[in-house]
């Protein structure tokens, strides 16, 4: 399949690629890069702060992310200007204390709830280059990867959502639904 980057634009819900079950990408492919930075500028567009490769109708273990670090906890690795690039992430270990967060999506427009997720996560993940990152993170950091790994495996945080956030958002799922269902073909 012929990617051009220039087109990609962020899918919403119910699109299903949003679903799919994302598959390794090579790091040494070159149109992962142009790739990558198409998702770091439509992250910005969007005001996010993480986006993975399904949310842009891409099949990729990927995602791409830019989070403010945090002084209390530990901050995203190192990278130019805060944004990260992660190629095949996996979670190696999950802090057992929890902590719940109102998380959105950028292909859930509208919609928030409250998402319990480990506060501390250990992963390991490619760059562009293909050097192998292992590290360990806390606080937003750690939320928006486990959020943007969720992607890459088909989930959504209305999946992760208590019963009455899901009900508390039922009319914006029900708009969403609607507006895919007038645009397909």
């Amino acid at each position: 399949m012929q990617i051009d980057p220039d087109r990609l634009a962020i899918v919403n819900y119910p699109d299903p690629a949003l679903r799919t079950h994302a598959k390794d990408v090579d790091p040494a492919d070159p149109i992962v890069r142009a790739v990558a930075e198409r998702m770091i500028a439509l992250m910005r567009q969007a005001d996010g702060i993480g986006l993975a490769a399904p949310q842009v109708g891409l099949d990729w273990r990927m995602f791409v992310c830019d989070v403010p670090a945090d002084p209390v906890t530990d901050g995203p690795p190192t990278g130019s200007g805060g944004v990260c690039v992660f190629l095949n992430p996996t979670i190696t270990d999950l802090a057992r204390d929890l902590d719940v967060h109102d998380e959105g999506c950028l292909s859930l427009p509208g919609i928030t709830g409250d998402v319990r997720r480990p506060i501390e996560i250990t992963f390991s993940a490619r760059d562009l280059g293909g050097a192998e990152i292992n590290t360990r993170a806390g606080g937003m950091f750690a939320r928006c990867f486990q959020h943007e790994l969720d992607h890459l495996d088909g989930v959504l945080i209305i999946d992760k959502m208590p019963r009455m956030a899901r009900l508390k958002n039922r009319s914006a799922i029900r708009a969403l639904k609607k507006e895919f269902a007038e645009q397909a073909p």
